[in-house]
């Protein structure tokens, strides 16, 4: 993903030195290329993602569709968007928690639970804003 390079053989325990910084335009398409590679990772591991991706799929065309103004679409296509913001950000608290330790922690459990309750929060709001601009 990024430009680190691993400077111990052991995976388990691996060291990675930082990279060297980019600035201006290399800086701009190596964030770009960094995203890409979160999405694509995102679309080929995460189960939750999968299914999220899939509903956008289907319903942001829909959501185009069914707008009667610009406002309308930007809500209803928007929040589908959030949802896939927020579960983006919901793996990566989940990918820390797992790399801090493999061994339950209260506080590991809260943090899961809390990105969790973000992600379906944002589907309840797509279920609302869907319900009070269709219905």
């Amino acid at each position: 993903m990024h430009d680190f390079q691993a400077t111990a053989t052991d995976n388990s325990s691996e060291t990675m030195k930082p990279p060297v910084p980019k600035t201006g335009l290399r800086r701009v398409l190596a964030a770009t290329r960094y995203s890409f590679n979160g999405l694509l990772l995102a679309l080929k591991t995460e189960e939750a993602f999968k299914q999220e991706f899939a509903l956008f799929i289907v319903l942001a065309p829909l959501g185009f569709w069914l707008g009667q103004n610009d406002i309308e679409r930007l809500l209803l296509v928007g929040v589908l968007v959030l949802v896939l913001i927020v579960e983006l950000l919901n793996t990566a608290i989940e990918a820390v928690v797992d790399r801090v330790s493999s061994d339950f922690h209260e506080l590991s459990r809260q943090a899961k639970d809390l990105g969790s309750a973000a992600v379906f929060l944002s589907l309840a709001l797509v279920v609302i804003t869907w319900s009070v601009i269709i219905l």
